[in-house]
């Protein structure tokens, strides 16, 4: 039986690590004041990036 890993490790003692694919990141929901709500509702309806939310994720990930 074929068996695929998926790990955060360096290696695995007994196995070779035969495929590398690349940094995962994730998000931390954290929650934004009403004037901030409300700033990025305003910039849903103009399009693009919404930077006060993403600004917000990229804070959490470094946290």
């Amino acid at each position: 039986m074929h068996s695929q890993w998926t790990t955060t490790a360096f290696e695995i003692p007994g196995y070779r690590i035969t495929n590398n694919l690349g940094v995962v990141r994730g998000i931390i929901v954290r929650s934004r004041s009403i004037l901030g709500n409300f700033a990025a509702g305003i910039q849903t309806l103009v399009g693009g990036n919404i930077t006060i939310l993403t600004d917000l994720c990229e804070r959490a990930r470094q946290d």
